[in-house]
């Protein structure tokens, strides 16, 4: 296929993924679901699932194997990056000294459930060609899988934090810093299983340290010099297109440099979000970067694993038994585990639950270290959509159960914490 045959087939694609996501996007808002969940699910029906199964000739026309995929895995790449870099720029890390013991406990609950119960689930699986590859060893398998449990959707759970006004709240902070912390715990031990796969434990060893350093570096010398960002866009009221090129300059460098070392470009870009200046700076970077990221490249992202989610594969009662276990692993591996962790930390039941419920969302950070596993061989595509499947089940739990469990209660609380602060202030009218 020739570069104009691969230019003019990629705007097709572009044209028929926005239109699709677009379509089940608004789908999934009438039911109270994000716009994110709509996407992961127009992703799955787009690839062979659906669209291959009933037109696949004309699914192979539009998404055909070779040079066409890796065009849209490489623009998928950079909306993804860009993303993470917006979550980092709305990330305020004051939350986490807040609630910094309960944050703790959770997301040790979060991981080390996880790695136990996943490493269980693996050990029944592990050397079967139809889950993991013959070359990966029982404990890798067992760590991988204990990651893939392990991982938390933080950009959907800090977009329902956000949407439900409880940004800064107890919860919506306990919630982003454990979510967070579990996150970065679970990339770090991919990085572990695929160095070993790799048999080179340099890579491992490259990835943490130069991980680390990247992040302390970035997070207190590159914090102080990009001030100077925030400083002149108070004096010129705004962002102007040269400040706006090396931000995004600086967002490819990092996201190179954190691919180059083998934590992936993703936190590259989040840990530099997270340096950057807030304030009037911040507000104008969100208003010009979130519309375009948000609703044209990072739907890419989607369809490419959608096409590599094929529910075919999972074809027999014995198949969709180990789904449905898989599951089940990760309900109580990630929610109940969280759920429990909060309480003992003398959290209110009804937060402890809210808790636990955003925390099981796996979403596209789930689907991010899913992609990985199977371009590195450890996983199979069978299993690839297995986890697929309990990442969108899991996420499109989140909002329903918070709604139940937290959301309900909190606006009928909230007209009787006015009512008494009304009180209040009439009493103080009178006395003064």
């Amino acid at each position: 296929m020739s570069n104009a045959e691969l230019s003019i087939l990629f705007f097709l694609q572009l044209a028929v993924i926005l239109g699709v996501c677009r379509v089940v996007g608004f789908l999934a808002s009438r039911i109270g679901q994000p716009q994110v969940v709509g996407e992961m699910i127009a992703g799955v029906l787009m690839g062979p699932s659906l669209f291959g199964l009933l037109l696949p000739g004309l699914q192979h026309q539009i998404f055909p194997k070779g040079p066409a995929m890796s065009i849209l895995y490489a623009s998928s790449q950079v909306g993804l990056v860009l993303y993470m870099f917006l979550i980092g720029v709305e990330f305020d890390t004051n939350l986490i000294r807040r609630r910094l013991h309960s944050a703790i406990s959770v997301s040790l609950a979060g991981v080390v459930t996880p790695l136990v119960l996943g490493g269980l689930l693996a050990m029944l699986l592990v050397g079967r060609s139809s889950f993991f590859s013959p070359q990966v060893a029982s404990w890798e398998a067992m760590l991988f899988m204990g990651a893939a449990i392990a991982i938390t959707a933080f950009p959907m759970l800090a977009r329902i934090i956000f949407e439900r006004g409880l940004a800064g709240t107890p919860l919506g902070t306990l919630a982003l810093a454990a979510g967070s912390t579990d996150d970065a715990v679970s990339w770090c031990i991919l990085a572990i299983v695929i160095a070993i796969f790799k048999q080179n434990a340099t890579i491992a060893l490259f990835a943490i340290v130069g991980g680390m350093l990247y992040a302390v570096i970035t997070l207190t010398l590159g914090r102080r010099l990009l001030g100077i960002l925030g400083t002149m866009t108070e004096r010129h009221g705004g962002i102007t297109g040269p400040m706006l090129v090396m931000v995004l300059l600086l967002v490819m460098l990092c996201g190179w440099l954190t691919d180059t070392i083998g934590i992936y470009a993703i936190f590259g870009g989040f840990i530099l979000g997270i340096a950057m200046p807030r304030g009037l700076f911040a507000k104008h970077l969100k208003n010009i970067l979130e519309p375009l990221v948000t609703n044209f490249m990072l739907p890419l992202f989607f369809v490419y694993s959608g096409l590599n989610t094929s529910i075919g594969l999972v074809n027999n009662w014995f198949l969709w038994g180990i789904a449905g276990l898989v599951l089940v692993t990760a309900l109580f591996g990630k929610g109940i585990a969280c759920w429990v962790a909060a309480l003992l930390n003398k959290e209110p039941n009804r937060e402890a639950m809210a808790i636990g419920s955003l925390m099981n969302a796996r979403g596209l950070m789930e689907l991010i270290l899913l992609n990985i596993g199977l371009q590195q061989g450890i996983i199979t595509p069978t299993l690839f959509t297995m986890l697929v499947l309990m990442a969108i089940v899991t996420t499109l739990m989140a909002s329903p159960l918070f709604e139940l469990v937290y959301g309900r209660y909190r606006r009928q609380s909230a007209p009787a914490e006015q009512a008494t602060d009304g009180d209040l202030v009439s009493t103080t009218s009178r006395q003064v």
